[in-house]
């Protein structure tokens, strides 16, 4: 399956990495994108590894998840099947009042 990023995926991810380099350095916020790029790709390879999230929110009801791989694993990647594509959604941290902030856009982390 091809693998399609949304722009509010990117936004959230670049918005973390810019985190990583600020608060752990460069090589920690590199690590953290090669774990992204690694959870997409095993994604394209198996689109319903990840559950359904069971969010009732209409918008996202069709969406799953996948935590990003160690030591990032706090991290959770949202995206939804869609014919043959995968198509990323958001990427989050965990601990977030997700059903509230995934219908938010991504600069108002």
């Amino acid at each position: 399956m091809n693998v399609r990023k949304t722009d509010e995926f990117i936004a959230d991810v670049e918005w973390q990495f810019e985190w990583y380099v600020l608060n752990a350095g460069g090589p920690v916020a590199d690590r953290y994108l090669d774990a992204v790029e690694a959870a997409c790709h095993l994604l394209g390879q198996h689109a319903r590894l990840g559950p359904c999230a069971g969010f009732a929110q209409p918008r996202l009801r069709d969406w799953r998840f996948f935590v990003v791989f160690r030591p990032f694993n706090k991290h959770i990647l949202f995206y939804e099947v869609m014919t043959d594509n995968v198509v990323m959604r958001r990427a989050m941290h965990g601990h977030r009042d997700l059903p509230k902030r995934l219908r938010e856009p991504p600069q108002s982390k």
